[in-house]
């Protein structure tokens, strides 16, 4: 059964991963490279508000799963839209199919991420030690499909175009529709259930309340309130709303007290994660301006693709997720707890982040590939010790009427990292990157030291959960 969703999420993950870089390349390379010619800053801001709305999103996927149609058929709903952007990607010209493509992508990204990792939290029963390792396992899959999504999108790109680039990400994605469609009546009963159904009055609500946000959203396209230039920003703070609102809901709801307790712990560990993910998600932003200004990506006199960067920490992810699935099923419950997992790994991230400082001023394509290569196993180390581990504690603390929405909440911890990731990307400086270093780096540090000395504290709200 973990087969099925590791499938769909593989081939998500391929499509998803295969036009992120292409997608930044394409907005600011210029016209005579196949580009839209746009400015660099305003490309990276996009791309990092476009991060943040697909976690934004898996608020509007749980909430359907959770109150109107279960996880199950969200997430083939959602599949079918991720095919739909890509396409729009491809076929649709100019900055319209940029709007369209990444609108689609996101919104269908969203609903797919928050209802496949709930279905996979009902594989297990509530206290099965499996269920870590099982989430590494599924984590496995994801990053198959980001190692082969921006290799072949990449070499797609470099040799006949970018418009071709997008064609095979929605080619991906129609392979996992597919095969989703063949072997999702193998799923069990719960993964289609609707835990907290809307009732049948309230359907007028739902409707009106999202054509309004609709109609707002596009007025304040038109009237210039929403810009390219404040996108990430705006991002920001709708995550910012959206997470204090879905806290205040939940834990206003009829808990009982251990679930509010465990409500309680989790808001550290969404703080941890979205600072951790502030500084991670910068692989499809910072990171490529990197590889395409500052890193030597001769290999044997043949220049490779610039998005083959994004599949070197796929590379470490395929090789180390069974290793760590395979020490936590070993240490069972001597493992670490989840909050010092969180720990070790903004630690670890901070100091990925100040291992670029040896080699500022090596000039222009000057630093080696073995050095981002090393970099990018830290980012590993630290993504293996954080986001499945993210995954599975949020499925364990999540009270039962809040299952998939709590989800989607983790998700938005996700959202508001991607987006603080654009912002904080268009402040780097490929002529001036030591402060940009070692401030970030720095910074993530010291929140990783002060989530270290709340451990304690946060075990006893956690009441059992390890």
């Amino acid at each position: 059964m973990l087969a099925n969703v590791f499938s769909v999420e593989l081939w998500e993950r391929f499509s998803f991963y295969g036009m992120q870089a292409v997608v930044l390349l394409y907005m600011y390379f210029a016209v005579d490279q196949g580009g839209l010619g746009g400015d660099r800053t305003a490309a990276v801001g996009i791309m990092g508000a476009y991060g943040g709305g697909v976690y934004l999103s898996t608020i509007l996927g749980a909430w359907v799963a959770d109150r109107l149609l279960g996880s199950e058929r969200v997430l083939f709903i959602s599949a079918v839209l991720i095919m739909l952007g890509h396409i729009a990607l491809a076929v649709l010209p100019g900055w319209a199919g940029v709007g369209v493509g990444l609108l689609l992508v996101a919104i269908g990204s969203g609903g797919l991420k928050a209802n496949a990792t709930s279905i996979v939290g009902t594989l297990y029963a509530a206290g099965d030690e499996r269920r870590d390792a099982g989430f590494s396992i599924f984590y496995m899959g994801i990053n198959i499909g980001a190692l082969f999504g921006p290799l072949l999108t990449g070499l797609v790109r470099d040799t006949v175009g970018f418009h071709w680039a997008f064609a095979l990400a929605a080619v991906g994605m129609a392979i996992g529709l597919v095969q989703y469609g063949l072997t999702r009546k193998n799923l069990p009963a719960e993964a289609g259930h609707v835990p907290n159904p809307l009732p049948r009055n309230r359907y007028g609500l739902a409707v009106g309340i999202a054509a309004a946000a609709i109609v707002v959203i596009v007025v304040a396209v038109l009237t210039g309130l929403i810009t390219p230039g404040n996108l990430a920003t705006l991002v920001v703070i709708a995550t910012i709303v959206a997470a204090v609102a879905y806290f205040a809901v939940i834990l206003s709801s009829n808990l009982t007290p251990t679930e509010r307790r465990r409500v309680y712990a989790f808001i550290p560990i969404f703080i941890a994660s979205a600072v951790f993910w502030s500084l991670y998600q910068q692989q499809f932003s910072m990171l490529t301006i990197y590889s395409d200004t500052r890193l030597n990506r001769n290999l044997f006199g043949w220049e490779m693709p610039i998005e083959w960067v994004q599949s070197i920490n796929p590379v470490f992810i395929i090789v180390l997720s069974g290793v760590f699935a395979a020490l936590w099923t070993r240490l069972g419950a001597r493992q670490p707890s989840t909050p010092t997992k969180f720990t070790l790994s903004l630690v670890i991230m901070g100091v990925a982040f100040l291992a670029f400082l040896p080699f500022v001023g090596t000039g222009t394509n000057g630093t080696p590939l073995l050095v981002i290569a090393f970099i990018l196993l830290l980012f590993t180390f630290a993504e293996l010790l954080l986001s499945p581990i993210g995954l599975s504690v949020t499925t364990k603390l999540a009270p039962e009427r809040f299952r998939t929405q709590m989800v989607a909440l983790f998700f938005l911890s996700v959202a508001l990292g991607s987006s603080m990731a654009g912002i904080l990307a268009g402040h780097y400086d490929p002529t001036n990157e030591a402060p940009y270093f070692a401030v970030i780096g720095g910074v993530c540090i010291v929140v990783g030291v002060l989530l270290g000395l709340a451990i304690k504290p946060i075990r006893k709200l956690m009441s059992g959960v390890h």
